[in-house]
């Protein structure tokens, strides 16, 4: 952060809360910043949202909820080519939604619905309103 900006910054922090020194506060935030951004929870819950945040991969989710599927039939369900199907269906694998094997010549998918329940209940444990 550059210097006039981080100056700027504790120029206002004791504005918008009750402190005496800036400077500590200052430094008291930046490391609750350090702490979050290397929190596993939150990254996992990053690489969640990401993979969810395209309206593709969320029907692939859906699709998959209710039955294992191979790529063809994911091909038919979206509409897509099979390259365009492969690379969401990658992106799924990577944050252990979904996982693939081979029977005969095909590739079938299914959801892992124990990881997207860890993630669901960790996303409701980090941000609980109660």
């Amino acid at each position: 952060m550059k210097v006039d900006r981080k100056e700027k910054i504790k120029g206002t922090l004791c504005g918008c809360e009750d402190c005496s020194d800036s400077n500590k506060y200052f430094e008291n935030l930046q490391q609750i910043g350090k702490e979050l951004k290397f929190d596993q929870n939150l990254n996992s819950l990053f690489a969640f949202f990401n993979a969810l945040g395209n309206k593709e991969r969320l029907t692939i989710i859906t699709a998959l909820n209710n039955k294992e599927r191979c790529v063809c039939e994911l091909e038919a369900i979206l509409d897509k080519s099979q390259p365009s199907i492969s690379h969401h269906l990658r992106e799924l694998e990577k944050v252990g939604l979904i996982r693939g094997w081979k029977k005969g010549k095909y590739t079938y998918y299914t959801l892992i619905k124990e990881e997207f329940k860890n993630l669901i209940v960790s996303l409701n444990q980090e941000f609980s309103f109660e």
